[in-house]
């Protein structure tokens, strides 16, 4: 398992952040997400024989955000 910490942009709302952590959520290789709007950063545990980290970035910015390491 691996964990990272990437930053965030575009939350605005607590709305934002339950959006972007069920999509995280749904990733296949995702054990866990936190989604933090006051740090605005995400915590993502995940298994990366299942899941590259540009697949999480992809599917940050489809649901309308923006990562950066």
């Amino acid at each position: 398992m691996k964990k990272i910490v990437l930053g965030i942009e575009g939350m605005h709302c607590d709305g934002c952040v339950n959006r972007l952590t069920k999509v995280l959520k749904a990733l296949d290789g995702v054990v866990d997400a936190k989604v933090s709007l006051e740090n605005k950063s995400a915590e993502i545990e995940y298994d990366e024989n299942e899941l590259e980290l540009d697949d999480i970035k992809q599917a940050v910015s489809d649901a309308g955000f923006e990562a950066k390491e």
